[in-house]
Parts: structure tokens; C-alpha cells; sequence
């Protein structure tokens, strides 16, 4: 059956893992078979995304139990597209960890917890009912804890210590709101839920229940107030890790907050009003964090919490250039970020530091190199033709439309304060020269590498950089997949008649 590939981008990772364990002592084994089977999954997913830009909404109800009595996973636009880029940037990850994932952190089960990892993202997008999203949530923290304190640093260990006590706060307060909305309306599935809220007179609960979720999604996307667990966590485990959180981690909530405020509270004007103070909020805070850091990880980590505050500022806009340039933006940021963060960890290898002092002379040295850096870097400002580009211009259109002043003010200060923390590292990585070359060759490993692993390494960059590239080239057909999104969003209805109706399982 045609809808049986809604389930497959999460199917092959949780196989992909069962039979890694099989190899635990084989760290070799392990890295070959993790990268064809985030290859497979990248396929299906690719698969079910085609099936989705075509304006399906498929469907898959497992043990055949109707909505909204069963567990259902739903694709639509908005998910697929998140599915493949999920599955692309780990599939990136994967092949990045091949040489920069040593024995140790190997044999300790690295490959296994992220394939489960790429499991409970995919399952997340897929959700069709709110108590199976909070499920998929757990199985990510779950993931990302073990991956987070592999290698049991000190620094990593403080990271961890912040990232899961504030993950695990969110998720009680997000269990609380799903609790409240069960006992009033006696039912979990999004579908159902929309039109049980529609119906209901209990109004005041029932806007309790939208700020306990916009709370809960807000710690894990990490905006304004709640943002201080990412900067001081993000930056401590090894650079591929910090790739697929920085890429991937934010964005669940953030796919959360579009799924959970455009189907169940849509007519909320405080909810609303209050994502745009947010948002600007989010904005300066993030870039004012960047501007000020040292260390290139952190500043990449900074950049996490302002670009945030973009897709929730159009989320608070609502309209369908809004949407446009929310959605355009999320898509861009997974790529970008999981990008910037491998960066990071290969200039490592370059010059032994993360710190904009002990760097330099990369470009001198580098030259085609440093240009696939600059793409991908200056990609995060919004250069044109670049992909940040597209949906801040949409973005800021849609406010201008609104005459949201707030919103105008903060998308040109972050974007002006991005530059500066981008030209920041541009200057100190790769214009200057390094400050005591002879002395760091000591800690470069880079020199050591086979010319294989060299190559190894440069691959995953240039594919995201590939696809960030694309995606600003080609702006106009990811526009018409944002419209799609818009379209499916802004008519909930159509969305409902699929997962209640179960129209899309036909053989």
C-alpha cells in the first residue's frame, strides 16, 4: 500500500539500530552499515516527500484501529519536507562521524543512539496524535542525553546536566497541557481535537492548556526567556553531535508550536501576540549573545535562539506571506546550522581550536575550501542569492503589510548583528593570519588524516552546502512547496477529512 511509506523513515532507522547492536565491537562494521542505512532512509524519505509536493496527505493507522481511537501517522507537506531534510542532515552527520567519531565514544553505542535519534525526529514530524508526539519527544531526549555525555568530559557532563533538566521541564509542563485537554475534551488526536475545541464553550481552560504547550514547545525550541540551557550545552559535545542538535533539536518545537497553533488554537489573539514579543525578543538576545563570543561554536549556538525568533515571529504574523517566509526559513536553518556546526568541527581539525584567537590563514592555505566555508557561512546572514536570503525578504514584506514595526526592527537588527558575528569568524578563521602557526601544528590533527578521511570529511559539508545552495537558486520551487504548507495550514479541514476519513489508505 501507498500509504505503507509514511512509515519507513522511521522503520529504518529502528532496524538500521537493532542490527548495530549486533556489532558493538565492531566500530568499523558500525560505520559502514549506520551510513547505508541513514542512505536508505534518506530515500524513503526523499519518496514520501515527492508524494507529499503533490498535495497528498497520506495516512497510516498501525493494528488498523480508526481514528481517533489509534495511534496514526500522518504526511503532509509540511512534514515530509522536514522528514527528508531530517534524514539528509543526519545522513551528513553520519558520513562526518565516520573519521571524527574515535573507537571509544564508537563502543559506546554512537551509531545505534543516532539512528534512534533520526527515529523519534522522523516520528515527531509524523505524528498524528498529540500524546504520540509527546512519546516521540522522550525518545529524543532519551537519544540525545546518551549522545551529549558519550565521552563523559566535564564540560559535557555540565551540558548535559542543563540540556536534560530543562528538556525534561518542558516535557511535564507539555504532559500537563495534553492532560488538560484530555480531561476536557476526551480525545488526543489533533484531528479530533480541532474540531472538539471549536465546538467547546470551556474557553478558559481551554487557553490555560495553548500556554502550558506554548511554554513546553518554548524551552525545547529555546526562545526568550528559555533559551540559556542551548549556548551553555550545544558547544560541549563533539562537533558532530553539536551539528545534528544545532540542525534538527530546535526544530521539533518549532514544527510543534506551526502543528499545535495553526490546527487546535487558531483563532487565538494572545497566543499570537505573544509569539511576535517572543520572536523580537528572541531575535536581539541570540544576536547580542553571538557578537560577544569567542568561541565559534557558541556563536553558531547564539545564532540558534535569534533565527528561532524568525520562524515564530512569522507564526505570530499568521499570514500567508508569513507562513512563506516561516516555513522557508525553517527549511533553510536545518540545513544551514547542521552545516555551520560541521564547519566548526573541520576547522578544528585544521587549526586545533573553536577559539577566533587561535585561528587563522585558512583562507591563504585553502583558497576553494574557504570558499565552500564562505557559501555556507554567509548563507546564515541572508547574503542574496543565498537561501537566508528569501525568507527574510518574505518575512519582512509580511510585516511591512502587517506594519509590525516591533518585527521589522528586530528582523533588521539580527540580521545586521548576524553579519557581524559571521564576518567575525570569516576574519579571524580564514582573512588573518594565524597568530603562532609553528606552535599549533602540535595539536592539528589534520595532517595526520589519510587523504581518504580527508575527503570523508569534506563530503557532508559540500553536500549541505549543495543543498543550501539550491534551495537559493531554486527559491521559487521551494516558495511553491512553502504555498502547499501555507494552503494545508490555513485549511485545516483538509487535514482533518484525511486522518479521520483515513482516505489515504487505498492499495
Amino acid at each position: 500500500m501507498i500509504a505503507h511509506i509514511v512509515i519507513w523513515p522511521i522503520l529504518l532507522p529502528l532496524i538500521t539500530a537493532i542490527v548495530l547492536m549486533f556489532f558493538w565491537n565492531n566500530s568499523r562494521i558500525q560505520r559502514v552499515l549506520s551510513t547505508v542505512g541513514h542512505g536508505l532512509t534518506f530515500i524513503s524519505s526523499f519518496w514520501l516527500a515527492m508524494r507529499t509536493f503533490n498535495g497528498d496527505i497520506l495516512t497510516l493507522t498501525p493494528g488498523n484501529w480508526p481514528a481517533p481511537f489509534g495511534i496514526i501517522f500522518v504526511a503532509d507537506a509540511l512534514s515530509g519536507m522536514l522528514v527528508l531534510l531530517a534524514s539528509l542532515s543526519a545522513f551528513a552527520v553520519c558520513v562526518f562521524s565516520i573519521v571524527s567519531i574515535g573507537k571509544g565514544r564508537a563502543g559506546f553505542g554512537f551509531f545505534p543512539i543516532l539512528q534512534l535519534l533520526l527515529m523519534g525526529l522522523n516520528g515527531s514530524f509524523l505524528a498524528g496524535d498529540i500524546f504520540n508526539l509527546y512519546v516521540w519527544f522522550e525518545v529524543i531526549i532519551i537519544s540525545s542525553f546518551v549522545l551529549i555525555t558519550l565521552g563523559s568530559e566535564k564540560a559535557q557532563l555540565e551540558g548535559a546536566i542543563k540540556y536534560v533538566t530543562m528538556n525534561l521541564l518542558a516535557s511535564v509542563i507539555f504532559l500537563t497541557g495534553i492532560a488538560m485537554l484530555y480531561g476536557l475534551l476526551g480525545s488526543l488526536n489533533l484531528a479530533d481535537l480541532s474540531i472538539k475545541i471549536s465546538e467547546s464553550n470551556d474557553h478558559g481552560l481551554i487557553n490555560i492548556a495553548a500556554v502550558l504547550l506554548l511554554v513546553g514547545f518554548g524551552i525545547k525550541s529555546a526562545i526568550f526567556p528559555m533559551y540559556f540551557w542551548l549556548p551553555a550545552s550545544y558547544h560541549t559535545p563533539p562537533a558532530a553531535v553539536s551539528a545534528i542538535f544545532g540542525g534538527l533539536l530546535t526544530k521539533v518545537g518549532v514544527y510543534a508550536m506551526i502543528r499545535v497553533f495553526s490546527l487546535l488554537f487558531i483563532e487565538d489573539e494572545f497566543i499570537r501576540n505573544m509569539l511576535i514579543i517572543l520572536a523580537v525578543c528572541s531575535m536581539i538576545i541570540g544576536a547580542l549573545g553571538a557578537i560577544v563570543q569567542q568561541n565559534m561554536r557558541k556563536i553558531f549556538s547564539f545564532l540558534i535562539i535569534s533565527h528561532i525568533g524568525f520562524m515564530i515571529g512569522g507564526l505570530g504574523l499568521f499570514t500567508p506571506l508569513a507562513i512563506l517566509g516561516m516555513v522557508f526559513y525553517l527549511f533553510h536553518d536545518i540545513v544551514a546550522k547542521t552545516n555551520a556546526f560541521l564547519i566548526s568541527g573541520l576547522i578544528f581539525k585544521l587549526r586545533g581550536s573553536f577559539r577566533l584567537e587561535n585561528l587563522g590563514g585558512l583562507y591563504n592555505r585553502y583558497p576553494f575550501l574557504s570558499i565552500m566555508f564562505a557559501l555556507a557561512l554567509f548563507s546564515l546572514v541572508g547574503t542574496p542569492p543565498l537561501s537566508g536570503f528569501w525568507p527574510k525578504l518574505f518575512l519582512l514584506q509580511a510585516s511591512f503589510a502587517d506594519l509590525n514595526w516591533w518585527l521589522i526592527g528586530g528582523i533588521v537588527a539580527a540580521s545586521f548583528l548576524t553579519l557581524i558575528a559571521v564576518v567575525r569568524i570569516w576574519l579571524a578563521a580564514f582573512w588573518k593570519k594565524h597568530p603562532d602557526y609553528e606552535a599549533a601544528k602540535k595539536r592539528i590533527v589534520w595532517y595526520d588524516l589519510p587523504r581518504y578521511q580527508k575527503i570523508i570529511l569534506l563530503v557532508p559539508i559540500a553536500i549541505l552546502t549543495g543543498a543550501s545552495l539550491f534551495m537559493g537558486l531554486n527559491a521559487a520551487y521551494i516558495a511553491d512547496v512553502c504555498e502547499l504548507v501555507y494552503t494545508q495550514i490555513s485549511q485545516p479541514q483538509t487535514y482533518i477529512d484525511a486522518v479521520l476519513t483515513n482516505q489515504s489508505n487505498i492499495p
